[in-house]
């Protein structure tokens, strides 16, 4: 029961991580019906800006360094949405994904160039855990507990009670009537690339905090989230959030009867049954508009 316990804690503090990382995918999804195969790149390189950052001559602190960082891998989503999805929106379905996956790549070998190909950490300071019950959690693990639930709660005041919340429901259910409405859909649209990536960011910063970080963090990222968004249902919000965690929780459940070595491949394999069993999601509906709340 106690090591259950524990599995059960890990499996929420990575769950946590996921969903944001996911929440993003789906915000895009839900906006341009489009799945952006680069958010993974875009978590890991905001990720690597902590890590230069608290690093750098400036030795800003990492609470400091992490929501710049937030803010810096924002305008390079807006970035990459500007000079490499926007010139394609009405163009096949599979330009904008080809050039996703090429933006992925460009990313990670960036990285690669610029910090190498070798294990990164951040060289926090060890400090001693904390008992509770029977679950043993360390400082930094708070610290991804408190912060998941910080993000998720201000994105959803974000989309439930501001205007900029409502335009992006609006343009995500039909941005032809957004745009008759007299809705810039740039404009929104620029701003979910730049909350995703904001929060794509969050999740890759603190994937390294409690791991290392690595140039190829990207991809991982990218099929724990979208394995996430189609569990929980491909443009739903809640279904991100949800999705995450039972992707993390599964995969740290999982460990108590396969070697920890193939735990990544529990999420191959939930994505691999939802899209045979359900490919719209628990939260999801067939043949529907997807809506981001």
């Amino acid at each position: 029961m106690e090591l259950f316990a524990q599995l059960l804690v890990n499996g929420l503090i990575a769950g946590g991580i996921y969903a944001l990382a996911a929440v993003g995918y789906n915000m895009v999804y839900g906006a341009l019906k489009f799945i952006n195969f680069a958010h993974g790149s875009v978590a890991m390189v905001g990720a690597y800006i902590v890590l230069a950052l608290a690093l750098s001559g400036l030795h800003l602190y990492l609470v400091l360094a992490f929501f710049l960082s937030m803010v810096l891998t924002a305008l390079l989503g807006v970035f990459i949405e500007r000079v490499a999805y926007r010139p394609l929106r009405r163009a096949p379905k599979l330009a904008p994904l080809t050039t996703a996956v090429a933006a992925s790549f460009v990313l990670d070998a960036a990285v690669m160039v610029i910090f190498g190909a070798d294990i990164k950490t951040f060289n926090l300071p060890a400090r001693r855990g904390f008992q509770i019950g029977p679950v043993f959690i360390t400082p930094v693990q708070c610290i991804i507990i408190v912060s998941s639930l910080f993000f998720m709660v201000c994105l959803y005041f974000l989309l439930a009670h501001t205007k900029l919340g409502k335009a992006i429901r609006a343009v995500a259910d039909d941005i032809s009537l957004a745009e008759i409405s007299g809705m810039n859909s740039n404009l929104i649209i620029s701003a979910v690339f730049a909350i995703g990536s904001a929060l794509a960011a969050a999740s890759g910063a603190l994937i390294g905090m409690d791991a290392n970080l690595q140039p190829t963090m990207g991809f991982i990222i990218t099929v724990k989230a979208f394995a996430a968004v189609v569990l929980g249902g491909l443009g739903n919000v809640y279904g991100a959030i949800v999705g995450g965690y039972l992707i993390g929780i599964a995969e740290n459940l999982g460990v108590w009867y396969i070697p920890p070595v193939w735990k990544d491949t529990i999420a191959y394999g939930i994505l691999t049954l939802m899209l045979f069993l359900r490919p719209a999601g628990i939260f999801g509906k067939e043949e529907t508009r997807a809506t981001v709340l």
